[in-house]
């Protein structure tokens, strides 16, 4: 399921998820989101971003630090990346190197030293050429790089946000933006797992139960979303996912066990015409 679901991302996920932005803006978010949008699919599994929840967080996040896909440049002039000069930590050591090694990437990649550590690991010259990590697809690896580094994929795992925006921005700025995006994320997600699931006849869905795992679940776990349940698309049948289908039995005049039967399974994937 998750090889799927990554295969499916593109532009309209991105797009999906764009606040509109003024017109200034317009045509250089059009262009990031026209070139991110094919890079997902093949750039995502390079760094272990394959779940429903590693996707929804990982795109909130780009999502808030590039303002929406509209930018890959922190947003500022000259006298505010000043603020960056003799910043030691940053590996910020020559005059000028706060506006020349300023926010860029979908990330906002930041200061010399980490222009030079992540050059080198992709194999481009981001020190000399600073300009490269905004590049949509350069900064689209850039952030990946740094989502591997940290171990956020585990924090996202565990759907904290908090965590995930400490990691990403070292501290919680813009978290209630975060938080929104995460919704949109979640959300459009879910609906690409539903595009790919056929609408077949419901006996042939495996009988479910607390323990269960794999495909099937996440399928169940989608069906339910669809039913207004907040659940995490993971797989698992665990306590969360029995609630739910134990309140989507009662709703729908069924013994509500938790054990999802054939039929459950017609109440939750109605036959087509039907």
């Amino acid at each position: 399921m998750s090889q799927q679901l990554v295969d499916r991302l593109g532009v309209d996920i991105l797009k999906a998820m764009a606040p509109a932005v003024p017109v200034s803006r317009r045509a250089r978010q059009a262009a990031i989101i026209a070139a991110l949008g094919p890079a997902l699919p093949i750039v995502l599994p390079d760094y272990d971003i394959v779940t429903p929840r590693r996707i929804e967080h990982f795109l909130a996040q780009a999502a808030h630090e590039s303002a929406g896909f509209s930018t890959t440049e922190e947003l500022g002039g000259p006298s505010y990346f000043a603020r960056y000069d003799g910043r030691a930590d940053l590996g910020n050591v020559k005059p000028g190197d706060g506006v020349r090694y300023h926010g860029r990437g979908i990330f906002q990649l930041t200061g010399r030293a980490n222009y030079r550590r992540i050059g080198g690991l992709l194999g481009l010259d981001l020190e000399g050429k600073p300009e490269l990590a905004s590049d949509p697809v350069v900064s689209l690896r850039i952030a990946g790089l740094y989502w591997r580094d940290r171990k956020i994929g585990a924090m996202a795992e565990e759907d904290d946000l908090l965590r995930v925006t400490r990691a990403i921005n070292g501290g919680t700025n813009g978290l209630d933006d975060r938080r929104r995006y995460l919704g949109i994320a979640k959300r459009e997600v879910a609906r690409l797992v539903a595009a790919g699931i056929q609408a077949v006849d419901a006996v042939h869905y495996p009988v479910l139960r607390r323990g269960s795992d794999g495909d099937a679940v996440e399928i169940l776990q989608v069906r339910l979303r669809q039913q207004g349940f907040p659940l995490t698309l993971d797989g698992d049948f665990g306590p969360a996912t029995e609630l739910a289908v134990k309140a989507f039995q009662a709703r729908a005049g069924l013994l509500a066990d938790g054990i999802v039967g054939p039929q459950s399974w017609a109440a939750l994937i109605p036959r087509e015409g039907a």
